[in-house]
């Protein structure tokens, strides 16, 4: 008898513009001590699908229209919100995809984790403290005790799923249900989280729905594969038959678009003289007065040949973000020489830098944050158009729109607000920002790294192309090795604000010579998928 089953499961959303069918007759099942996934692109309608068996989707302007949801022979469409809730958190559980706006900053882990056990389980707060200090260390919380007086923010991404993953456990559910946990995690991270999940798995006995974009992330962990588009379940099988036989042209699609290439390196790029050259380069920060300084980039020496990609990878705090900060002196350098084409840029202070920097361009990793949410395409394209005198007035229209064009967005877009897009369309204007000043160098900072694996391969395959035509050199940030071996003429490795690897693509991922690098590498999700 499955643990859960979905039948003829309908959702839709009443808005302005009439409804919106999210979920269409949806069926899968959950098998104890099995793991599903659900696989699709964003918009398919896999959270929406677990969120209304749980009565998470608000109502208006969400509503079910059908089917049943039975989990331990009671159908959670049926209950009332004082049932559902009793279920919620004791039986089954969420693990959700961003652990930072699910836990509360203002209150301690600890009393987070305690809090859940007194309202289930009635335990008293000395009993509560000893089972949240086990299940910390149970999750591979190094200082548990101490983990227990820290606040969120004093945690990394990594650090605060872990604590989300106890969080969801601790009151022993029967079904553990997982919304892209390892979404934005470095690679290294994103193998420990679902190795946690498949370890607990099978340690606690239960079910887990892990829900994904990614088939490369789930390949090695499923037992069942549930795959959907635009609201339809379009295909489902084992892992084997998925990736081996897949039916749908859509799992054929997902499947395609995992980066599995490898870029052939550019000779002549290769061979260049360097545009950039960086010597001893050090950013140290100092949180505190008197505390000992965070060298975000320590002693860090790197050429960047002209016309070349230079795939940057490295975890979280490796100084790989910083690095290519610095390198557009976007924060203050501690010591050492950057030199562009010539220019000391390290040197460079006031009007001469700024008038340097339409040479050189940043894409950020969140195309939401770092566009301007009151400023239409139109505005956002112009701004460095006129910010450097590149356009006249009479011409701005027309540099707007090839632009657009050179992007892949429609001009009819034009002056629509940031809101108005999907993740991908977001990027898209962010790249046309960059090339806007017509840059010889850009720095991308994990550009493609909360992007559906579809919408990703879209964006890397633009950026290749745009590399081509506008002639670019690109330092390319990543903690995604696969992506970086997909784009990249060169990688070179950061590890704790130090330079441990740096070589052709190929020689790197063949015969990596740094321990790092290898467990960068071994971390790299999809065995099956390869």
């Amino acid at each position: 008898m499955s643990l859960l089953k979905v039948d003829h499961l309908s959702v839709s959303f009443v808005t302005r513009n009439g409804t919106n069918q999210a979920v269409d007759d949806v069926s899968f099942a959950v098998e104890p001590r099995q793991i599903t996934a659900i696989i699709g692109e964003s918009g398919s309608g896999k959270s929406v699908s677990c969120y209304a068996m749980l009565g998470l989707v608000p109502s208006p302007p969400g509503r079910i229209d059908g089917g049943s949801a039975v989990f331990q022979g009671q159908d959670l469409l049926s209950l009332s919100e004082s049932e559902l809730r009793a279920i919620r958190g004791r039986d089954i559980a969420m693990i959700f995809q961003d652990p930072m706006t699910c836990l509360n900053p203002f209150m301690r882990i600890g009393d987070q984790l305690i809090e859940p056990l007194t309202l289930h389980r009635g335990l008293d707060k000395k009993s509560a403290q000893a089972r949240a200090t086990e299940l910390l260390d149970e999750v591979g919380i190094r200082d548990p005790q101490g983990a227990m007086r820290a606040f969120p923010h004093e945690f990394s991404g990594g650090m605060r799923q872990r604590v989300m993953i106890a969080m969801a456990l601790i009151n022993e559910p029967k079904l553990l249900i997982a919304d892209e946990p390892t979404t934005a995690l470095d690679v290294t991270i994103q193998a420990q989280i679902l190795k946690l999940i498949a370890d607990l798995q099978h340690k606690r006995d239960i079910g887990v729905l892990l829900i994904s974009h990614d088939l490369a992330v789930v390949s090695d962990i499923a037992d069942q594969i549930v795959v959907m588009e635009q609201g339809k379940v379009v295909e489902q099988g084992s892992p084997q038959a998925i990736f081996d036989n897949a039916k749908h042209p859509y799992t054929r699609k997902l499947l395609a678009a995992i980066p599995s290439g490898q870029k052939i390196a550019d000779a002549d790029a290769v061979a260049a003289d360097p545009l950039i050259r960086i010597h001893q380069l050090k950013t140290w920060f100092t949180p505190n007065e008197g505390a000992e300084p965070v060298k975000a980039v320590d002693d860090v020496s790197l050429e960047i040949h002209r016309g070349e990609v230079l795939g940057l990878v490295g975890e979280s705090g490796s100084g790989k973000s910083t690095l290519g900060r610095s390198l557009l002196r976007l924060v203050p350098l501690t010591a050492g020489q950057i030199d562009f084409d010539g220019t000391t840029l390290s040197a460079l202070q006031g009007k001469t830098l700024k008038q340097f920097r339409h040479r050189m361009q940043m894409i950020f990793q969140d195309p939401y944050a770092s566009l301007n949410p009151r400023m239409t395409v139109y505005d956002t394209l112009a701004e460095p158009l006129l910010q450097h005198n590149l356009v006249s007035k009479a011409g701005l229209d027309q540099a707007i729109r090839e632009l657009m064009d050179n992007v892949g967005l429609a001009q009819a877009f034009v002056r629509k607000y940031p809101h108005e897009f999907s993740g991908g369309q977001r990027q898209r204007i962010a790249i046309g920002r960059a090339l806007a000043t017509r840059p010889e160098f850009i720095v991308a900072d994990e550009p493609v790294s909360a992007l559906d694996v579809t919408i990703q391969a879209q964006i890397l395959d633009l950026l290749a192309d745009l590399t081509k035509e506008y002639g670019l050199t690109m330092l390319f940030i990543s903690h995604d090795l696969a992506v970086i071996r997909q784009i990249a003429d060169r990688i070179a490795v950061m590890y704790h604000g130090k330079l441990v690897e740096e070589g052709p693509t190929a020689q790197v991922f063949d015969s990596p010579s740094a321990d790092y690098t290898r467990s960068l590498l071994a971390a790299i999700p999809g065995a099956h998928a390869a």
